[in-house]
C-alpha cells in the first residue's frame, strides 16, 4: 500500500480553491453566527466610542462631557442636576488572520474528510467574520503591508486576501503595532521559522493565538502492514515493514513536538490550540475567540 497525499498547490489548484472561497464564506458566516460576538467591552469606564453610563458630575469634570439636555430635563438647580456621559472602554486591538496554505496541508486520509488547508481557511474565515461582527479590526497576515477590514461587507475582501496569504510564513514588521496574531496550520515543519516570527510579533507588543489543525490519522496513525510514506514537501519517504509497531514511538514524538509549541507560545504570549478535521468547527472557534478575549 502506498500512501501519497495531494501533491504541491499549483496554479490550478489555487484556481480551484478561489473557485471554493464564496462557498466557503457562506459556511464562515454560518458558524460565525453561532457564536455570541458582542464587543470585546470591559463595561468600565475609559478611552472608546460607545455609551456606556451617565453619571453625577464631579468637579474637574470637562464641560464638553456634562449631559446639558439631560440637566435641563432634571429641574435640578447646578451643579445637582448635571450628569456626564462615559463611554465604555474597549480593546481595540487589530487581529491578523493568516492560514497555512503550504503543501502539507493539502492532505486527508479519508475521502470524507476536508482537507486540512481547507478546515484552516474556513476556520480563518469563521473567525475573521466574527471579528467584523464585533466590529473589530481584521487585517489578512502576509508578506506585504496589510490592509484593515471593518465591518460585515469587508468579508469578501478579507477571505480572498487571506486566502491568498497562505504561502508562506507571515511578516510581523507588515503588522500593525500591538496587532494579535492567529496563526492556522498544522506547525509539522521546522520550528526556528516560527520561533522567530513569534519572536518578531511579540517585539511589537502583540501575542495571539496558535492553532494546530490535524487531520485524525496525523493524530492515531491507524495504518497496519507494510507501507510507504511520502512527505509532501520534499522529504524523504519512509518505508515501513510494519507500520503499527511505529504508533507509539509516534504518539510520543507528537506529544513532543505539541509540548514544545505549547511552550514556545508560552514564551512569547501565544496560546496553543488543537482542531481535528473530523470534528466541528464551531468548538474551535469558540476556542479562539475565547483565547484572544483573555479567558
Amino acid at each position: 500500500m502506498r500512501l501519497v497525499p495531494a501533491g504541491a498547490p499549483t496554479p490550478e489548484a489555487a484556481a480551484a480553491l478561489a473557485a471554493e472561497l464564496p462557498p466557503l464564506l457562506v459556511r464562515a458566516e454560518r458558524i460565525a453566527a453561532t457564536l455570541a460576538a458582542g464587543a470585546h467591552g470591559r463595561r468600565r469606564a475609559g478611552a472608546g466610542d460607545r455609551f456606556w453610563q451617565y453619571r453625577p458630575y464631579a468637579p474637574g469634570d470637562p464641560p464638553a462631557r456634562i449631559a446639558w439636555r439631560l440637566a435641563a430635563r432634571s429641574g435640578l438647580p447646578a451643579p445637582r442636576g448635571w450628569y456626564v456621559r462615559e463611554s465604555e472602554w474597549e480593546a481595540a486591538a487589530t487581529v491578523a488572520i493568516w492560514a497555512d496554505a503550504g503543501p502539507r496541508m493539502c492532505w486527508r486520509s479519508d475521502p470524507g474528510l476536508p482537507e486540512k488547508q481547507e478546515r484552516a481557511l474556513l476556520l480563518a474565515l469563521a473567525l475573521g467574520a466574527a471579528l467584523l461582527r464585533a466590529e473589530e479590526r481584521v487585517v489578512a497576515a502576509g508578506a506585504g503591508p496589510a490592509r484593515p477590514a471593518w465591518g460585515r461587507a469587508a468579508l469578501p475582501r478579507l477571505g480572498g486576501e487571506i486566502a491568498a496569504a497562505g504561502g508562506g510564513w507571515p511578516a510581523a514588521a507588515a503588522l500593525p503595532a500591538r496587532a494579535r496574531l492567529v496563526l492556522v496550520g498544522d506547525f509539522l515543519g521546522p520550528l526556528p521559522p516560527l520561533a522567530a516570527l513569534l519572536e518578531q510579533q511579540a517585539a511589537h507588543g502583540g501575542g495571539g493565538v496558535l492553532m494546530q489543525v490535524l487531520d485524525p490519522a496525523e493524530e492515531t496513525l491507524p495504518y497496519a502492514g507494510r507501507l510507504r510514506f511520502e512527505g509532501l514537501a520534499g522529504e524523504t519517504p519512509v518505508l515501513a515493514p510494519r507500520a503499527e509497531a511505529l504508533r507509539d514511538g509516534y504518539a510520543a514524538r507528537l506529544a513532543a513536538r505539541r509540548a514544545a509549541l505549547a511552550a514556545l507560545g508560552g514564551r512569547f504570549g501565544f496560546t496553543l490550540l488543537g482542531h481535528r478535521t473530523d470534528r466541528p468547527a464551531g468548538g474551535a472557534l469558540l476556542a479562539a475567540w475565547q483565547a484572544l478575549a483573555g479567558r
